[in-house]
């Protein structure tokens, strides 16, 4: 269950405790779920009843309360926690991290796309100047990649550098379809912070990092500091994460396993060590014997369709290429112990492993893709 589904599946329970008539309050259009702040337990946490306790006239743990049970009935929900002033603290089936991964697996690079088009026509428009271009350039992908239909225009009256072509990639020089009247209705002028100096001596990756990574009201950094190999490089974490997945994964081949979700065992996970807080199918954690603790790596991809929608929505490549640095530096403590060690036999705790790794991968090549960097094989 994706954190969107989540928040659907909150929805459903405060509906149906209006509809039982044990709340008299407005059903809100959507429900935000996050990672469970301190005190908190499980997968998601969500603080609905604290918001409705004021309209229904109820006191928040109350609310919570009447929510706590209609959501602990619903289907993909293990557990349901009240914390605090009336925090809900979900903690999904226990099988949910695997599909997950499964899911991811099976879309690959296309996890978190939308397939049917939305029927909505937004047409965008940039300046003549390299990162309002470029931004243009990603965003159009971005609302693509939500089943938006897309239309640009940049540089009246300017001159547009065939290099932002050749170089950085930029997909059109011009105009890219035909703005109609619904188009033009949902015109949007991309206009960024402009760049300080050219990036084209950055090259393709680091140019466009370099004008994406910083969010649109903040003034980009145009130095050799993206070319960088070092951790702390963010766009070389992200690519070299990509690249030790895929390693792992041709290595994996010579020893004669493959990638297959499953629970994945604390033992040996360094993202994990002895006396940590286990993987969603693992140990229960100290802080409560009934619950488990997911693995750290389970709620940045599950959280990729929400971050998709919301940067596309916001015309906001930045929030994309942040997360991504998330997803990379959340999978880069598990890798060391995907493959088996010495005379180690290949298990499958360590097929679970590399499938968690995999769908890591699919996520960061997705996210490069739409962002118009190169994931590579080998760096």
């Amino acid at each position: 269950m994706t954190p969107v589904e989540l928040s659907r599946t909150v929805l459903g329970a405060v509906r149906r405790a209006v509809d039982d008539g044990v709340l008299d309050v407005a059903v809100p259009e959507r429900v935000k779920v996050t990672a469970p702040g301190p005190g908190g337990c499980g997968d998601y946490a969500t603080n609905i009843a604290l918001q409705l306790a004021r309209p229904a006239g109820q006191p928040s743990l109350h609310v919570a309360e009447i929510l706590r049970t209609r959501l602990a009935a619903s289907d993909g929900v293990r557990d349901v926690v009240v914390t605090g002033p009336g925090f809900l603290n979900i903690t999904l089936g226990g099988a949910a991290g695997v599909d997950l991964v499964a899911e991811i697996l099976r879309r690959g690079p296309r996890y978190g796309f939308v397939d049917e088009p939305s029927g909505d026509v937004v047409h965008l428009h940039a300046p003549c100047e390299v990162r309002a271009v470029v931004v243009m350039d990603v965003v159009g992908r971005l609302l693509r990649s939500q089943g938006v239909d897309v239309t640009t225009t940049s540089c009246d009256g300017g001159v547009f550098d065939r290099e932002w072509v050749t170089v950085l990639g930029v997909q059109s020089c011009g105009d890219e379809g035909v703005p109609g009247p619904a188009a033009s209705s949902a015109c949007h002028v991309i206009q960024p912070v402009p760049a300080p100096a050219s990036p084209l001596h950055l090259g393709r990756d680091a140019g466009r990092w370099a004008l994406l990574h910083p969010a649109g009201h903040d003034r980009p950094r145009i130095s050799d500091e993206h070319l960088v190999q070092r951790e702390g490089n963010p766009l070389f974490r992200v690519r070299y994460a990509h690249a030790r997945i895929r390693a792992l994964s041709r290595n994996a081949a010579d020893l004669g396993f493959s990638a297959e979700p499953g629970p994945i065992e604390p033992d040996g996970d360094p993202a994990h060590p002895a006396g940590a807080p286990a993987h969603p199918t693992g140990a229960p954690t100290p802080r409560n014997p009934q619950v488990a603790t997911p693995h750290p790596l389970l709620h940045p991809l599950a959280d990729h369709p929400r971050v998709l929608a919301q940067a596309a929505a916001h015309r906001a490549p930045d929030r994309l290429a942040r997360h991504l640095v998330s997803v990379a530096d959340a999978v880069l403590p598990l890798l060391p112990a995907v493959l088996p060690r010495g005379a180690e036999k290949p298990s499958a705790t360590h097929r679970a492993r590399l499938a968690l790794a995999e769908a890591a991968g699919a996520v960061l090549a997705g996210g490069l893709s739409l962002l118009g960097i190169d994931a590579p094989e080998h760096l």
